[in-house]
């Protein structure tokens, strides 16, 4: 792990993005809530964030950071879901490895739940979009 001792705690944010391919028939059946499995969109949104209070769990050199606030929301597409989560608190490193697993694990309870029906689903372009706090200050995604 690096040094962070001798950081000051600053009020820090991170936005990340990332989406799922998902056919038309089966975006449908999750507007429809005809999931079998359940409410696939409360259920991502729960395992995104409890997947962001774990990651220090499931990265071995990430700090364990207290977060003070989760937010994961879904934007469909023809063919897609977009999946964004914010992550905010007060701490002495960044919360952009918290983002990025919410994202990833969102996406993938998504994958688990529909894939009886879309065994074509693609999940990729999980990205940071933005941060904000500490030492490097702000940070937006120009593309």
């Amino acid at each position: 792990m690096i040094e962070i001792s001798d950081k000051i705690v600053t009020k820090r944010e991170a936005v990340a993005q990332g989406l799922i391919n998902i056919s038309p028939g089966v975006i449908k059946l999750i507007k429809d809530k005809k999931i079998p499995k359940g409410d696939v969109l409360e259920t991502a949104r729960v395992a995104g964030i409890l997947a962001a209070k774990q990651t220090p769990n499931l990265l071995p050199l990430c700090h364990p950071i207290a977060i003070e606030f989760a937010q994961i929301e879904f934007k469909f597409g023809k063919n897609q879901i977009v999946i964004s989560a914010v992550i905010r608190g007060h701490a002495k490193t960044g919360f952009e490895m918290e983002a990025l697993t919410a994202v990833s694990v969102s996406a993938l309870t998504i994958y688990d739940m529909c894939k009886a029906f879309d065994k074509d689903m693609v999940i990729g372009d999980v990205k940071v979009m933005c941060k904000s706090g500490g030492k490097s200050g702000n940070y937006v995604r120009k593309s």
